[in-house]
Order: structure tokens, then sequence, then C-alpha cells
């Protein structure tokens, strides 16, 4: 594997999760009500990139370990 195929593999395997993550809270977020949209919308947006930020450094070094 080269070096930099495991930080692609996590960075576009974050992408996915973090991705899930924020369509998870909207769904939820709709599915309760109540919230207008822009909290929706940026909820939602928050939470892909803090799910994206943390899942990066997570995974890479899973993926580099994993032979």
């Amino acid at each position: 594997m080269k070096p930099g195929s495991a930080v692609r593999q996590a960075g576009i395997l974050g992408l996915l999760v973090a991705l899930g993550a924020a369509l998870l809270f909207h769904g939820v977020a709709a599915y309760l009500g109540g919230f207008p949209p822009v909290a929706r919308y940026g909820g939602a947006a928050w939470v892909f990139l803090l799910a994206w930020i943390i899942t990066m450094p997570v995974l890479a070094p899973l993926l580099k370990n994993r032979t």
C-alpha cells in the first residue's frame, strides 16, 4: 500500500461517515419537528464538519496498520 493511499482512504471513509451523521441529524430534527430550516441545515453542516474532523485522525492510523 502506498503511504498516501491510507490517508486518502481515511478521507473518503471519514467523508462517508460524516455525511451519514449529518443526514441522520437532519432526519431526526425533521422528524421531531418544531425546528426552523436554518437550524436543521446549519446543525447538519456543523455535525458534518465535526464528524469529519474527528474521524480523519482516527481512521488514518487504523487503515495504515491494516496491510
